[in-house]
């Protein structure tokens, strides 16, 4: 008995952008056009969930204290753990990683759509950003709005923010590596003509491919 084939993964754009930068913004309203999303940050939080598949290797290796009562991962108790150690970092993406690419993959398969988006907030720093994706789109805001959005969202002081910005790619880093670039500086409908214009050119280039 043959095997049965495997599904061709589709055109595929990576979606990317700093903390605060508004790639949920972009995310959603090329969703609102029929585009497959695929944002491995949300299977992060459902691997590292209660009952999540990556929280026993997790526990097994930082021990409970990262656990919180539902059995979930205690996010900022973690944050606090690979801020201060690299090597935790390294032995938690050791973990999470394999996982999120092989559920990010089959979710990609299962595309019904022309294209794809596959949001990776941490793509630039992967050091491998066109590994699974035909164009990298970077949202991009200056460095300042990116602090201040992140202040007001998450009540964090402004050194706090500031350090999470220092362990990212810069914005020069990202634009260097970018395909496409929507600049996020004013109010969401603004971004609209930006994302019409982007899905039409990805509709002709996934066409072609």
């Amino acid at each position: 008995m043959s095997e049965s084939p495997v599904k061709a993964l589709p055109f595929t754009i990576a979606l990317t952008g700093g903390i605060g930068s508004g790639k949920s913004t972009v995310e959603r309203l090329f969703a609102e056009r029929g585009v497959t999303i695929v944002d491995t940050d949300r299977i992060a939080h459902e691997l590292t969930g209660p009952g999540g598949e990556a929280m026993p290797a997790i526990a097994a290796e930082f021990g409970h204290e990262v656990l919180a009562l539902d059995g979930r991962l205690d996010r900022d108790r973690m944050r606090e753990i690979v801020f201060a150690d690299p090597d935790a970092r390294r032995r938690l993406e050791a973990i999470l990683h394999p996982m999120i690419r092989a559920v990010s993959t089959q979710r990609l398969a299962a595309s019904t759509g022309p294209y794809a988006i596959l949001v990776i907030p941490l793509l630039v720093e992967s050091g491998r950003p066109r590994e699974r994706a035909a164009r990298v789109l970077v949202v991009d805001c200056p460095r300042e709005t990116q602090i201040e959005r992140v202040m007001h969202r998450n009540g964090l002081p402004r050194a706090r923010v500031e350090s999470i910005l220092a362990a990212q790619a810069s914005r020069e880093q990202r634009l260097e590596a970018a395909d496409d670039v929507i600049v996020n500086d004013t109010t969401p409908d603004a971004l609209v003509p930006a994302v019409e214009a982007l899905h039409r050119r990805y509709l002709e280039m996934a066409a072609r491919n």
